[in-house]
């Protein structure tokens, strides 16, 4: 952190912006339209960020698109959920203010960059229908196909994600039989959509921000990298960043906004903040807590919430960009007929179709011998599985790649060849094959979450779309391991109702906003649901553009007044 001022900056603008994904981009935008001047930095060579890496699913409770469809929902009711899950992690007033502002952000990114959203049709709450407030459709919403071509020379400097099929929506997908029948999907639409590159997903949801910084020509710069912030006394007033080893000083009138996601390709910070050793990671080498390393110097407080970490798989010879090998979250696959994840002890410890349920169950220790009880974990399969349903990248019935994972003809022979107890494995696909036979998992309750049974499941199994027996040789064992959660951690900063970092003093940092990933989630606590991460990241956005430039939101204010109708 420098107090001392430069002799000269390079760059300056009302507001700068430090990430250029959801968060970074929204804020600059929603900044340039109340008036002020806007930057984006990004650290890498492409823009987009985390944003383009997901799903690109926005949840928001209360809508307009779903209100247009019929579909009844509230604000309330979305805080009601929220406030169920939570566990006690959230902070109250955050909740609202999410609440709030996530249906007033959507309709004011539709009204000023054009997005074209829709709602994901069928597509349920995670706890839907055991918790109070949760909703069987309409919260979830995606942006329709994004024409990348109108990006122009920013076209390829934009990024797409090579986790997700983004070249079809929600619909195409559960169209064709979900994620369990890639076989069935649409593929002649696909390559037209490629052909024109057409994105959807998390891809199409960022390039539909990028244009929005496009269209108002606010500068991006990529290859820099923000080193430390300048403070002027209290007040935060620019950074230092270097670009090709070279100093570039860039100030920011109204402020800073940091926006950089997680911390997770920081093995030092996971570990420490996260609890995490070791894990892999499926974002971009960027990604490394630059937001927990800058607010901090700044005297930024940080908070911390139960983690969202993931099992993975890595398929030989895939890589990512910086050369480590890609790591495919194993989410869409635990859960499909003919799978089991076991333990060391032959074991299943959790619904597999429902990865809240896995990932919990993941963090149970042994205290009279330190280890965690349920990992390492495998998954297990058969040649039904093999089949019928994809793993990654490895297609239905396509050779399970050398190095991937091991079979054998009997269960036996491969409970050695991974080191479980034989005995315990036997039992456990035996009770499974039965539960499998009669529809219904007593122990786990696998199958009975509508989400687990559309999102990894095979609709066209019956009578449980997660359910079916191991039964046909050979067998197949893959070790799952640790991943982080896609961008999503457990530490951020704490920040006010305007998105303002707050210091141990519980007071604002002027001139120091924080957003997305980089913000503490105390707006949902120990919740986790597909799409909340992007909205969070739109709505922070735009509540930090608003008030660094000198317009901000009084809504939540105003509700609890009790006077926000008026």
């Amino acid at each position: 952190m420098l107090r001392k001022l430069p002799d000269a900056w390079d760059m300056e603008a009302d507001v700068v912006s430090i990430g250029s994904g959801g968060g970074g981009l929204s804020a600059a935008i929603t900044a340039h339209e109340h008036g002020a001047s806007a930057l984006v930095l990004e650290r890498s060579d492409k823009v987009g960020g985390v944003t383009a890496f997901s799903m690109g699913e926005v949840w928001v409770p209360g809508n307009h698109l779903a209100a247009a469809l019929g579909i009844e929902d509230s604000v309330e009711s979305g805080v009601a959920y929220i406030r169920n899950l939570a566990m006690g992690f959230a902070e109250d007033a955050a909740v609202v203010n999410q609440a709030l502002h996530a249906p007033v952000a959507l309709k004011y990114f539709e009204d000023t960059i054009g997005l074209q959203m829709c709602v994901v049709r069928n597509l349920p709450d995670y706890y839907y229908p055991y918790v109070e407030g949760s909703t069987a459709e309409g919260r979830c919403l995606e942006a329709l196909p994004f024409p990348a071509a109108s990006l122009g020379e920013w076209q390829e400097k934009t990024r797409v994600s090579p986790h997700v099929p983004y070249n079809l929506t929600h619909e195409d997908i559960f169209d064709g039989g979900g994620m369990a029948n890639m076989a069935n999907w649409d593929y002649a639409l696909m390559a037209q959509r490629v052909t024109n590159d057409e994105r959807c997903a998390g891809p199409g949801l960022a390039a539909w921000f990028v244009k929005g910084v496009l269209d108002r020509g606010i500068p991006m710069h990529t290859g820099i990298n923000v080193e430390e912030l300048v403070m002027d006394g209290d007040r935060v007033v620019g950074l230092r960043a270097t670009r090709d080893g070279r100093d570039v000083f860039v100030k920011a009138r109204r402020g800073v906004v940091i926006a950089v996601s997680s911390f997770e390709r920081n093995p030092a910070y996971s570990k420490h903040l996260g609890s995490l050793i070791e894990p892999k990671s499926m974002v971009m080498p960027t990604i490394t807590g630059a937001h927990l390393r800058l607010a901090g110097e700044a005297g930024a407080q940080v908070a911390r919430v139960p983690d969202v970490s993931m099992l993975s798989f890595h398929v030989p010879g895939e890589e990512q960009e910086d050369g480590v090998p890609l790591w495919r979250g194993a989410l869409p696959f635990m859960g499909l007929p003919h799978s089991i994840v076991v333990n060391a002890r032959g074991r299943r410890f959790s619904n597999e179709a429902f990865y809240r349920s896995i990932y919990f169950a993941l963090e149970e220790i042994d205290g009279m011998t330190q280890t965690y009880k349920n990992f390492p974990c495998w998954l297990v399969t058969d040649s039904q599985a093999r089949a019928k349903y994809p793993l990654g990248s490895v297609m239905p019935g396509e050779p399970m790649p050398a190095g991937l994972g091991v079979q054998a003809d009997t269960l036996a022979e491969l409970a050695e060849k991974i080191g479980v107890d034989a005995q315990g494995l036997d039992a456990t696909v035996e009770a499974f094959n039965r539960y499998s036979q009669a529809g219904e998992d007593p122990e786990f309750r696998r199958g009975s979450y509508p989400w687990g049974a559309l999102m990894c499941g095979d609709p066209g199994q019956q009578p449980n779309a997660n359910l079916g027996a191991l039964t046909e040789p050979p067998f197949y064992a893959v070790e799952l391991h640790r991943m982080a959660g896609g961008g999503i951690t457990s530490a951020g900063i704490m920040m006010d109702e305007h998105c303002r970092a707050v210091g141990w003093d519980g007071a604002p940092i002027e001139g120091l906003y924080v957003a997305g990933n980089s913000a503490a989630r105390l707006d949902n606590g120990a919740l986790m649901q597909s799409g909340i991460t992007n909205a969070r990241g739109l709505t922070h956005g735009y509540l930090a553009g608003r008030h660094a430039a000198g317009k901000p939101s009084d809504l939540l204010a105003r509700t609890l007044r009790g006077d926000a109708a008026q």
